[in-house]
């Protein structure tokens, strides 16, 4: 037989027992539905961990401390920067000091106005920010002596001295949240910290100064490379160390180690093993990993769990399908003998009833990824909020849009596809059962 009539006998034999063809789709559609369904909850699950984590900063970034906080012989220097940067999936690596140990404040504005009665001060190689993914959200990166950057909400750390205690502060909470749950835009800070001249003022124990800096760029907030990028300032390692070395006056000795070293790794799935080398020379690490990798494994198995479920449906329908092809057959049987009497081979009816079982898949399939989503275009609406502009979001998502399922496009082939496996694999046994019927016992059949 050739295929067009092998295709045209299938949707004939399809269309001819309606009530039960539909019935077995029907179980093939809810199977199919059941594992689309549970799979994308357990996927939107895991996008919105990664959201989450994404929200805690960069997953890239390992730091690097010295055992015995650098008192004893592993020290954190440029030959051991050398041999992090020299390693296979390192993408850039910078030192890293900070100002902890001396008092200091900032002051802003004509006559001293604005204060931080604290600050956050940290020095690194800033030839390497752009190589370690901070962000600036205007300016550029400090590159001569006397140059900061500042962190995104540097200026809310400031008091207003003209202003009366209580009210001489600006929250950058106070905006409040939308209807989603998400901070609106904060109120705008006395200054531009860029479009002014920073005062840093030094407590020491032989008296106090003085240090003019220059703000020429503000970072985007990542608590993953320090809280600096938040609320403090950062400037070149030179200018540090300089500043280190001026407050410790006459009791200065040599430039201190590094307090620690940022690694940053070309992709997330490098962590693991650049944090492993570095330990194995001695050193003290910190990253994400140790909090990605328990979060992932659970929504791992949490998929699993629930695609496991979807898929014991499928295989209920599959038990339809073939009670469905046995029963077939049985009406059949004198058709078949007919079929082998004018000569038709073997395979062409062991082909025509696997295509039978196959399109029962193939349709339940289809339909039940239609089906699937728009249940999760409801879910994921119901989610948002009932408003026509969430209608886009809930279907397509974006990268502020946190949605209860997601479906990818390979889990709809992946399910199209196991719903045409089984549909073939319930058909088999009947096919096989039909080819074994003798053709003079099929023709005397009633």
């Amino acid at each position: 037989m050739r295929h067009e009539d092998l295709l045209r006998v299938c949707l004939q034999n399809l269309r001819r027992r309606k009530s039960r063809t539909i019935l077995t789709v029907l179980g093939v559609l809810i199977g199919c539905c059941s594992i689309v369904i549970m799979v994308s909850l357990g996927i939107g699950m895991k996008e919105s961990q990664e959201r989450l984590l994404a929200e805690l900063g960069d997953l890239t970034i390992i730091t690097v401390t010295a055992p015995q906080k650098g008192h004893g012989k592993k020290k954190l220097d440029d030959p051991l920067l050398r041999q992090i940067r020299s390693m296979d999936g390192v993408e850039g690596v910078t030192p890293k000091m900070g100002f902890d140990n001396y008092t200091c404040r900032l002051l802003v504005g004509p006559g001293k106005r604005y204060v931080a009665e604290w600050a956050t001060i940290a020095g690194l190689d800033t030839a390497q920010m752009d190589k370690m993914g901070y962000q600036l959200t205007e300016g550029s990166y400090p590159a001569t002596s006397g140059e900061v950057a500042v962190g995104q909400y540097f200026a809310y750390n400031f008091q207003d001295t003209f202003r009366p205690e209580g009210f001489n502060t600006i929250n950058r909470w106070d905006s409040g949240f939308d209807d989603q749950g998400r901070p609106l835009p904060p109120p705008d800070p006395y200054f531009d910290p860029l479009n002014q001249t920073l005062t840093l003022e030094v407590e020491t124990q032989e008296g106090s100064f003085t240090l003019p800096l220059k703000a020429v760029g503000a970072v985007k907030e990542d608590n993953a490379k320090g809280y600096e990028t938040s609320d403090g300032v950062l400037m070149r390692m030179e200018d540090l160390r300089a500043l280190v070395k001026r407050a410790a006056g006459s009791g200065a000795g040599a430039s201190p180690a590094y307090d620690s070293l940022l690694v940053k790794v070309r992709d997330i799935q490098q962590v693991e093993p650049v944090e492993t080398s570095i330990q194995k020379l001695g050193y003290t690490t910190e990253s994400m990993e140790s909090v990605r990798k328990p979060m992932e494994k659970e929504a791992r198995q949490k998929q699993l769990m629930l695609g496991g479920l979807g898929a014991i449906s499928l295989i209920v329908a599959a038990l339809g399908i073939t009670n469905t092809m046995i029963m077939s057959i049985s009406e059949r049987t004198r058709e078949i003998g007919v079929m082998k009497s004018l000569g038709c081979y073997v395979y062409d009816i062991r082909v025509l009833f696997l295509s039978e079982a196959g399109a029962i898949g193939f349709l339940g399939g289809i339909i039940g990824c239609l089906i699937s989503f728009l249940i999760s275009l409801i879910i994921n609406l119901v989610s948002l909020g009932l408003a026509p502009e969430n209608l886009l979001p809930a279907a397509l998502g974006g990268p502020a849009v946190n949605r209860l399922s997601v479906i990818p496009p390979w889990l709809y082939l992946f399910a199209i596809l196991f719903s045409i496996f089984i549909g073939l694999g319930s058909g088999y046994y009947p096919a096989n059962k039909a080819v074994q019927v003798s053709a003079l016992e099929a023709i005397k059949s009633d």
